[in-house]
């Protein structure tokens, strides 16, 4: 009676340990990225037809790249996927090292987006390429190796806390010398929050926000679209004519949708009233055709997103991937409260894409791939490495 008793306690525990090595990954967080990616189709098309066709001579013009970018960025999500987390802790400071070299060649060569001043993207053929995009993920998962193998250091300035700050702000400060000052404070917050969750003394940080206040206040005034659109923000009525006219048609769109829309393709703030309609402000088409109860549609999907993403998080045995997948949440949950707000009238105008819903192909690959790395995360049976 002994033998079969033992080797079906063998094969218990065998299986026990089969299961926590191939814990599946997290079903919600793919059916939800996905739900927002179509969603996001949808709404490209019918903002962008008019304005395809006038520029273009074909309404299908902007979806057929979105379409073309979907793809491209489907493929890098599954790839992530299968590759494990721990691969990124061994290649953290190549990643850094291949990031940067994009991130100074657009300053020299990049073009803007109608600011002579400004130098965001790299054109790559017939398509443009957003180098301050994959530096996001860069950053994220250097923080993330840093705060895992510091450990307790963190709480120490000069060993812990000084040095993840300085590299971090190296490549904040590339970015703003993008005059992307959107995707700065975005990265800072993200970084920020990272290291308030590691145990961070409270006095550094608190310490890094005084001293982040007086340079966020000159960077807003000193440039002068930036303060156009801070004086707007204040008083978007006294400049409608202005740096106030995006906002004041983005609030006329709200309005104009009610509670249950105009009708999906109907909306007229798109045709030519609302600038970017199909890029930055591409929240303000789906309030006023889908009306309220799209907008809610919308937010309950990232607050669904943020959800899966934290508890993805939270179920992480190592360290490396707990701060892994709340940075990567953060870069979509952030980025996505940063848009509604600004669209909303709650912040001043930023130029960032909401995730997986804006037209443009390097933050909607960018996050695709941020998910497929999610996804592998939520994988993780705690080994060590």
């Amino acid at each position: 009676m002994g033998f079969p008793f033992w080797r079906k306690k063998i094969e218990e525990e065998e299986g026990e340990k089969a299961k926590k090595e191939y814990r599946p990954f997290d079903v919600y967080l793919l059916f939800v990225t996905l739900l927002l990616v179509f969603v996001g189709l949808v709404m490209v098309f019918s903002s962008s037809a008019v304005l395809a066709k006038e520029r273009y001579q074909d309404g299908y013009f902007f979806l057929k790249k979105e379409i073309l970018f979907v793809f491209i960025g489907l493929a890098a999500m599954m790839a992530a996927k299968k590759i494990s987390y721990r691969i990124y802790w061994k290649c953290t400071y190549w990643f850094l090292l291949l990031s940067l070299v994009p991130m100074i060649l657009v300053l020299f060569v990049g073009i803007g987006g109608g600011q002579e001043e400004v130098r965001r993207w790299l054109r790559l053929g017939p398509f443009t390429f957003q180098p301050s995009e994959p530096v996001k993920l860069a950053v994220i998962i250097f923080v993330s190796y840093a705060l895992a193998k510091k450990g307790d250091k963190i709480r120490s300035f000069t060993r812990g806390f000084l040095p993840v700050v300085a590299v971090s702000g190296v490549y904040i400060g590339l970015i703003l010398l993008q005059k992307d000052l959107g995707s700065a404070f975005t990265l800072g917050m993200i970084v920020f929050l990272m290291l308030f969750i590691s145990g961070t003394r409270l006095s550094f940080l608190i310490g890094s926000v005084l001293v982040s206040v007086p340079i966020l206040y000159y960077l807003l005034f000193s440039v002068e679209f930036r303060r156009q659109r801070m004086l707007a923000f204040l008083d978007p009525w006294k400049y409608q004519l202005g740096t106030g006219f995006q906002i004041i048609q983005s609030f006329v769109a709200f309005q104009s949708g009610g509670l249950t829309g105009v009708g999906l393709g109907e909306g007229k703030q798109k045709l030519f009233y609302l600038p970017e309609a199909h890029t930055d402000f591409i929240f303000s088409v789906v309030g006023e055709e889908l009306g309220l109860l799209g907008v809610m549609g919308v937010v309950v999907l990232f607050t669904i997103f943020i959800f899966r993403g934290l508890l993805v998080t939270f179920r992480t045995k190592d360290l490396f991937g707990m701060y892994l997948a709340f940075g990567l949440t953060c870069l979509i949950g952030l980025q996505a409260f940063v848009n509604i707000g600004v669209v909303m009238g709650l912040l001043p105008t930023k130029g960032l894409p909401l995730p997986f819903i804006s037209y443009g192909g390097t933050s909607l690959v960018t996050c695709l791939m941020a998910v497929g790395i999610l996804l592998n995360v939520s994988t993780d049976a705690g080994e060590e490495f």
